[in-house]
């Protein structure tokens, strides 16, 4: 009798030691995975499948059966959650309608500029990541105290205030690193979008020292996604770690919360929160009440999975025909509006197409609203060919294309790199029509050889109705020539129009290079938001060319074929 109580006590302690050993491994896996503690997502069930399981593994070969059991009950109820349930709340032959209507209403628009407004181009974006990436490493060679200590993260594209900068955090390069600065690395880059020369190394915001405690690259409770979750988000799906700085420079991590909302799928982006590299401070925002310097706060791959769901289901699962099917070109990218809003750009094409789009889609990167522009064009991969291929002999290779409102047309503009992954070239490529390029030495002359380009094709583009063509009758205030590659031009301030310089080319007049200061003249030309206006029609009052019969007859039969 005492033998066999004593042979149940052993037994209780043994289950005890088990269920220490459990909850040991579990807290272990929560510590190192910090898995989401909520329905629909299987980190902890993982966890707890593979440690029960080696627990009742142990329980077998040891005969305590009874234990043995208990734990192979807890993974294989571990195994079924993560295995089986999912194929009902999640599978998209039950849920294509879920899915489908996961990114919300898909509105057509009908002015593009309505949400893209023409730009000046002081603020056109040439500067891609690549290049960014290449010129912040040159900074930290440059001081290489620094750069034996840090690595480089990741740069994020954001406006700060009205200009567009690459933005990347110094991040610790090893653990014996992260251990000898435990307060943090001093300071993040910045790379302007638009000029290859404004590049710096921030350290100081004001008088405060900046410094990125919390990072991905620290250890322990210093590490960005453990501290987040340690307090108070053990529950909430959270992601999308993104370095942005606040219209001050002082630097933030901006991370994604969100929810499945598609069984163990769906992810759904519900508000942000906002970690202080220095502190560590968190504070957690709606969509609605983010602050204005937060760019974006719906993920790119969040996007672009809901918009190929969109496409996808657009008849429901059953569709092998693949009726009315679109999906998302190759590649998204982050486009700057008016009113400072940002957006998800990507095109859209019939499902086996190549290189032709049905139209693109513009989703707001804060509230995800969505709008689908219905005009058939370009690929950006076909529109990247057409810009390499204007300047073939010098085998440059073109950036990823970012749209543009240049005049009222949706244009791709792309940087052209030599083979050391230099800029030399600008191109700017119509969506509509990717045989209408402009190649240029810097952005002002691609933007003059577009214009020409598309000036040929008559009315084959139409500009939006947004914007405006003038035509004023002034004097001559000032006038020069410049000649670039062969081409000559004429650079005029007019009278009572001193804030725009106006420029033509004989091809738009014989009577330009006979133009002097005082002249009397009339200008037409389209408002396209920059300082630096081209002539679309030139007339000088000062004098009448006459005109043959033919000539006018040539005129009108062009006139009429536009």
């Amino acid at each position: 009798m005492a033998d066999g109580n004593f042979r149940t006590k052993r037994s209780n302690v043994r289950n005890l030691v088990d269920f220490i050993i459990l909850i040991v491994l579990a807290s272990l896996g929560v510590y190192l995975f910090q898995p989401t503690l909520s329905y629909g997502f299987v980190g902890l069930p993982v966890i707890l499948l593979i440690a029960s399981g080696l627990i009742a593994f142990k329980s077998k070969a040891s005969k305590k059966k009874g234990a043995g059991n208990l734990f192979l009950l807890i993974a294989l109820l571990s195994l079924l959650y993560i295995t089986v349930l999912p194929v009902f709340t999640t599978w998209s032959l039950f849920r294509s309608d879920d899915y489908q209507k996961l990114i919300g209403e898909v509105k057509t628009g009908q002015e593009f500029s309505t949400y893209v407004a023409p730009i000046s181009t002081e603020k056109i974006r040439i500067i891609d990541q690549s290049i960014a990436n290449k010129l912040g490493d040159k900074v930290l060679g440059s001081i290489p105290s620094l750069g034996s200590q840090v690595d480089l993260g990741d740069f994020t594209i954001q406006k700060v205030g009205d200009k567009l900068y690459w933005v990347a955090p110094l991040l610790h390069s090893g653990y014996f690193k992260w251990s000898k600065n435990s307060g943090g690395t001093k300071g993040y880059v910045m790379v302007s979008a638009t000029n290859e020369r404004d590049v710096k190394l921030v350290q100081k915001n004001g008088e405060d020292e900046v410094r990125i405690k919390y990072q991905p690259n620290a250890f322990f409770f210093d590490n960005l996604k453990r501290h987040i979750y340690f307090n108070g988000y053990l529950s909430k799906g959270f992601t999308d770690f993104t370095f942005e700085i606040d219209d001050s420079g002082k630097p933030y991590w901006v991370v994604t919360l969100y929810d499945k909302k598609v069984g163990f799928s769906g992810n759904d982006a519900t508000g942000v929160i906002t970690v202080d590299t220095k502190t560590g401070e968190i504070q957690e925002y709606s969509i609605d009440e983010a602050p204005a310097w937060l760019d974006r706060i719906q993920p790119e791959s969040f996007v672009e999975n809901q918009l190929e769901d969109w496409g996808e289901y657009v008849k429901g699962f059953w569709n092998f025909a693949n009726e009315d099917k679109l999906t998302t070109t190759e590649g998204i990218s982050l486009v700057y509006g008016s009113n400072n809003r940002s957006y998800w750009y990507t095109g859209l094409t019939s499902v086996g197409s190549d290189e032709g789009t049905v139209g693109f889609v513009l989703v707001d990167t804060r509230t995800k609203e969505a709008v689908w522009y219905k005009q058939t064009g370009a690929t950006e991969q076909a529109a990247r060919q057409s810009a390499m291929g204007k300047v073939q002999e010098k085998r440059f290779d073109a950036s990823f294309p970012i749209t543009y409102n240049i005049n009222g047309i949706p244009t791709y503009v792309m940087s052209l790199k030599d083979q050391a992954g230099l800029i030399k070239m600008i191109a700017m490529v119509s969506i509509e029509d990717y045989s209408v390029v402009g190649v240029g030495n810097d952005i002002k002359e691609s933007l003059r050889a577009y214009k020409s380009a598309i000036n040929s094709k008559g009315n084959a583009l139409a500009p939006s109705s947004e914007v405006k063509n003038y035509e004023i009758e002034t004097t001559v205030s000032r006038i020069s020539i410049d000649t670039r590659n062969g081409n000559t031009y004429y650079y005029m301030i007019l009278k009572n129009h001193e804030n725009k310089i106006f420029v033509g080319t004989s091809i738009i007049s014989n009577e330009l290079p006979i133009t002097e200061v005082n002249d009397k003249i009339k200008v037409s030309y389209d408002d396209g938001a920059n300082e630096v206006v081209d002539i679309v029609k030139f007339d000088n009052l000062e004098f009448t060319l006459q005109k043959t019969e033919q000539q006018k007859q040539i005129e009108e039969y062009f006139e009429a074929s536009k």
